[in-house]
């Protein structure tokens, strides 16, 4: 990192974690609750002040996708726009080796041919309860920490059922703060969804991985879906007017979308298992499987086209885990962290009611070894990353199923609680298409590498091999399983634990074999987790106190609230202007030579002499973003669509750890590209005519 980034990435480090007043004025740093926004920041610094009715739309008409992105309502008849890289899984699933949606794009000229995504289910938030006093008052003091996880775990899906049953929304409890608050999330829920656009992968990720995370950019990455109920498009009250004049430079814009996690509140000691353990071994495998991945689809067509979804989540975690390791290693973050944990302890000591709160980073630093010297046999089998494959999962849940179910909901596994069914089986019982060969390479390679990782010796290891070469092992396990079929799959779901043992299924019993192991390392993770949440509640109440300013939690994949200006930065010396050009986009095609993954689609240079090259293509802005953003909409005062989140720059990758505006920026599609696109490239005139129908 230059000297001169580093300096400036420091100071915010420093101002981030210490959280002044005066920086959350000045800042637009913030991903904020929407029953908790930073209304006074906002008038402070832009002169506007949403209220109450311009965020109740705003939320409703936020979406959230359960492959982890975000979209929103673009019309009264449940059309929801979101990115082409959050709606690629659902491509590739509805793809065929005669048809690839995903490389050549589909657009349903009529509802008849919306064609229905096996097992996409999006959530809408309709309403937050703050639960924490009923959550904290089933904790004792005199609890073990497994009497605490008990307690804690049978509160919260008590909660969830009740409200379930009450209201019939998803019903979920979140963890903010590290533990300082609990909150009861309601969600409409859509389970019939349905795609209706999609551009080519040539444009929707135009320039690759090599432009991935960088800017300027030209993408047109969207895609487009209808809710349905009752076999009907869903009409919904609240959706999105679009801006058919896009965002000028300076303009106040507003985010609103899912983050998925930060690790801006953590202590000090759990940065360093971060720098230290965790990110340097989810590089490793990452690295391994891009390499795997890649090899495996460049020996012919098919093949590309049966690993492309899972080369592109490789390569991007890759590349932002990159960057926000950069951040780890870069001293001066620790620095900062250490001096606002000092200032905080300080106030904590001199505060007769926090003094014995002190000790609250004293247990995070315990817990975090106990977690550091187990982790790899965590993500092993727990994690289940010696068994890279999706038949693997499927009988996991079925097995643990056939064990859980007789339990009190309250005693369950938090994935088999009754507020999760349905979220459950939409996943289980999914017709999506799994490839034998490609899960076979997957399943081997898992094998080698848990090998790698706890030697060959190993006993769970041994058990697993049962004798056999890895290669061996995994052909035997694939072909041999019968959940292949989802018949056999919804046979067994209603199986007792007796009756799915009699079935005699590899994959089971190999889920079966490690269960014990992966039980117990599950449960000594989640007693240090209850411990560190205790010790984080301890020093939230002693923050809220104490430092006595308004703020936000770590990002949790619910519904928050950013905000900030579309505006350009420098960079090298170089001023980068906010917004780049259609224009600009196809000279960037030919200044590549057209080559991939910088070229453009047939469609868009057959188009070329009808395309406005001054119509805007992406944007900046200064709103605070992380992963799980993507597919997020970019309104402007007026609540209107002016673009989509899809990405950030390299210097928003720090992000997860402490924002900074000097160079990070969020980058949106602009509004403009997407109308520009659907009229003059793809003749998608009744897709336009619906969204415009309701432009202010």
């Amino acid at each position: 990192m230059k000297a001169n980034i580093r300096k400036k990435f420091t100071a915010a480090l420093v101002a981030a974690f210490l959280m002044t007043t005066m920086t959350q004025v000045y800042s637009d740093e913030g991903m904020w609750l929407y029953d908790d926004p930073p209304l006074e920041q906002i008038e402070a610094k832009y002169g506007f002040r949403p209220d109450a009715q311009w965020l109740e739309h705003l939320q409703k008409s936020s979406v959230r996708f359960n492959n982890g992105g975000s979209g929103s309502f673009i019309s009264e008849d449940g059309l929801v726009i979101s990115n082409h890289h959050v709606g690629a899984g659902a491509l590739e699933k509805l793809s065929t080796q005669e048809k690839n949606l995903l490389a050549d794009g589909f657009y349903a000229a009529s509802r008849a041919q919306e064609l229905k995504c096996h097992d996409l289910e999006l959530n809408v938030l309709m309403s937050i309860e703050d639960v924490t006093e009923r959550v904290n008052a089933a904790i004792k003091p005199e609890m073990s920490p497994e009497e605490a996880l008990k307690a804690r775990r049978e509160v919260m899906s008590r909660l969830e059922k009740e409200s379930l049953e009450a209201t019939g929304l998803r019903s979920d409890v979140v963890t903010l703060f590290q533990g300082g608050k609990y909150s009861l999330y309601r969600y409409k829920r859509y389970t019939d969804v349905r795609l209706v656009f999609a551009p080519e992968s040539d444009i929707g990720f135009f320039g690759g991985d090599p432009d991935n995370f960088e800017y300027p950019r030209y993408n047109l990455d969207i895609s487009l879906f209808r809710v349905y109920e009752e076999g009907k498009p869903a009409k919904v009250e609240h959706y999105l007017r679009w801006s058919t004049t896009g965002v000028s430079d300076g303009e106040l814009i507003f985010v609103s979308g899912h983050p998925g996690s930060t690790s801006r509140l953590i202590t000090q000691d759990e940065l360093i298992f971060a720098r230290d353990v965790s990110q340097p071994y989810v590089l490793e495998r990452l690295n391994r499987l891009e390499v795997l991945y890649m090899a495996w689809a460049e020996r012919n067509e098919e093949n590309a086209r049966r690993a492309h979804q899972a080369i592109m989540g490789v390569q991007n975690s890759r590349k932002a885990i990159s960057g926000r390791y950069g951040g780890l290693l870069d001293p001066d973050l620790l620095s900062a962290k250490a001096a606002a944990e000092e200032s905080l302890i300080r106030s904590m000591k001199a505060s007769p009611e926090f003094q014995g709160s002190v000790v609250a980073y004293d247990v995070i630093a315990a817990a975090q070894k106990v977690v550091a010297r187990n982790y790899t046999d965590y993500r092993m089998w727990e994690g289940a990353q010696a068994f890279n494959t999706s038949y693997f999962g499927i009988a996991r849940t079925l097995l643990r199923h056939a064990e859980e179910k007789g339990k009190p909901n309250g005693e369950r596994l938090r994935e088999f609680r009754d507020s999760n069914k349905v979220s459950l089986e939409l996943g289980l019982f999914s017709e999506a298409p799994i490839y034998e060969d490609f899960e076979m390479l997957r399943l081997c390679d898992a094998l080698k590498f848990v090998i790698g990782k706890l030697g060959y010796e190993n006993e769970m290891v041994q058990k697993v091999l049962a004798g056999k070469s890895p290669e061996a092992r995994a052909a035997e396990l694939i072909r041999g399983t019968k959940l292949k079929s989802v018949d056999t799959r919804k046979a067994l779901y209603e199986m007792s634990a007796e009756e799915i043992e009699k079935q005699n299924d590899p994959m089971i019993e190999l889920a079966r074999l490690v269960d014990a192991q992966a039980r117990s390392l599950r449960k000594l993770f989640e007693e240090q987790d209850e411990l560190t949440r205790q010790a984080h509640d301890k020093i939230a109440k002693a923050r809220f106190a104490l430092v006595k300013e308004h703020t936000y939690p770590d990002a949790t994949f619910t519904l928050r609230l950013s905000y900030g200006t579309a505006l350009g930065y420098e960079e090298a010396g170089q001023k980068i202007p906010f917004q780049t050009t259609v224009g600009e986009m196809y000279a960037h095609a030919v200044a590549h030579k057209h080559q991939p993954p910088f070229k453009l689609p047939e469609s868009w240079m057959k188009a070329q002499e009808k395309v406005d090259p001054s119509t805007p293509c992406n944007f900046v802005s200064t709103a605070d973003i992380i992963g799980g953003n993507s597919g997020s909409p970019t309104v402007n005062r007026a609540g209107e669509f002016v673009g989509i989140i899809f990405d950030g720059n390299i210097p928003s990758l720090v992000w997860d750890y402490a924002y900074s505006s000097k160079q990070g920026r969020a980058t949106s599609v602009n509004s403009q590209f997407i109308m520009e696109a659907f009229k003059k490239v793809y003749g998608a005139d009744e897709l336009a005519r619906e969204i415009e129908k309701g432009k202010i």
